[in-house]
């Protein structure tokens, strides 16, 4: 069974790391002319899928933006991660979730066990019960091949409170949580294959200021939203990440998706242009 990280990696070699989400919020859906609803985040999510698929790798659902339809909407979500993943797109489902026990276990059944509703090769997950808490949801995802984006340091300004309060040992949390992220991916290093554990660093400051050491990411996957809408320049990710650069997938949603269905397919290929420039 090939693992998340060996098809990370497969698919940017192959397209280039840029991730491109979907997200089908109102102002959005107001924007392509469409209804705020189940249907219009299903023509909006589709449409997406279908300029994405012969231009990059990965697609990342907002799982929030289906759900806020009820049921409608969580079928729209199911339909669109099996019509992207039919379509050789990997799917890193944006949903966030983090607990314990058996209620992790649960978020693994539907997300990422083998045959789940919304099956996905890659969830992100919140650490902040901590990321030893969600052992059962990752050990679920790895027996399917699966595995996760654990939030680390985020894009978000209030995140940093939080993720840069120090540990006993003098670092951040964030650098906590990278570290250990990047530790159980050490047989993977070992290979110099990638990860099935992955981290989410926003690229709105430097790696420096969240006090991640970049040279022990070296074959951990990031997740790195900001770029485009929220400030960050594609162009500089060697800047941002340094030496762990090579393993970044940029993920840019408004930039791409403000450009409506007739612009969105040249708008993915101006981002992948800045990307190899």
């Amino acid at each position: 069974m090939t693992g998340l990280g060996a098809r990370l990696r497969a698919a940017t070699d192959a397209r280039g790391p840029l991730c491109v989400g979907i997200d089908p919020h109102a102002a959005l859906l107001r924007a392509w002319g469409l209804p705020d609803s189940a249907a219009g985040a299903r023509e909006l999510a589709l449409t997406v899928v279908d300029a994405a698929a012969p231009r990059v790798g990965i697609v990342k659902p907002q799982a929030a933006f289906f759900e806020r339809f009820g049921s409608a909407g969580v079928a729209v979500l199911e339909e669109v991660i099996r019509a992207a993943r039919a379509a050789g797109l990997l799917v890193i489902g944006d949903a966030k979730r983090g607990d314990i026990g058996s209620t992790a276990e649960g978020y693994a059944a539907a997300w990422l066990a083998e045959g789940a509703p919304l099956e996905s090769d890659a969830l992100t997950v919140a650490p902040y019960l901590g990321l030893g808490a969600l052992d059962p949801l990752i050990r679920i995802a790895q027996e399917a091949g699966n595995g996760v984006f654990v939030l680390a340091s985020t894009s978000n300004p209030e995140g940093v409170v939080v993720q840069s309060a120090r540990t006993a040992d003098g670092g951040t949390v964030a650098a906590a949580i990278a570290r250990e992220a990047a530790a159980r991916n050490a047989g993977a290093a070992a290979t110099g294959e990638w990860g099935d554990i992955g981290v989410v660093i926003g690229a709105t400051r430097p790696l420096s200021e969240s006090g991640i050491a970049a040279d022990a990411l070296t074959t951990t996957p990031i997740l790195a939203p900001g770029f485009g809408a929220q400030g960050a320049r594609l162009a500089d990710i060697g800047a941002i990440f340094g030496a762990a650069s090579a393993t970044v997938i940029p993920s840019v949603s408004r930039s791409v998706l403000e450009a409506g269905p007739e612009g969105i397919a040249a708008a993915i290929d101006a981002h992948r242009a800045e990307l190899s420039a």
